[in-house]
């Protein structure tokens, strides 16, 4: 899988990522490096506990890193999460939330198969 089809499966926009940092080694290095972003896992640890303001902190770094990666399906649904739980939990979250997990696993999923290929 090459970089483009990564983005291609992960719904992002890699020609935008491209035109920001300007190198495909350079996309690669910090798409590869998403996988070992804990925001996620903090998110859902926040969810289960209750925390819903670290959960807010998470969604908000999440969206943040796929802002900059151009990972356009994940920041736009953890952009609405963002939202919803700006102010606490809110009715909107429960679908939101479920909405950010799967969207996650499509792009930690293709991250893993362009990982898998490059052998890194």
């Amino acid at each position: 899988m090459s970089l483009n089809e990564c983005y291609t499966a992960l719904e992002g926009n890699f020609d935008d990522v491209l035109g920001r940092l300007r190198s495909e080694k350079l996309v690669q290095k910090f798409v590869l490096k998403f996988l070992n972003d804990g925001s996620y896992d903090l998110l859902c640890r926040s969810l289960e506990s209750g925390d819903y303001q670290e959960a807010f902190r998470a969604s908000h770094t999440i969206k943040g890193v796929c802002q900059n990666l151009s990972f356009t399906k994940l920041y736009a649904s953890s952009n609405k999460l963002t939202e919803a739980l700006r102010s606490g939990w809110s009715e909107e979250a429960g679908p939101l939330v479920e909405e950010v997990k799967k969207d996650y696993q499509q792009t930690i999923g293709a991250i893993q198969e362009l990982q898998k290929e490059a052998g890194a």
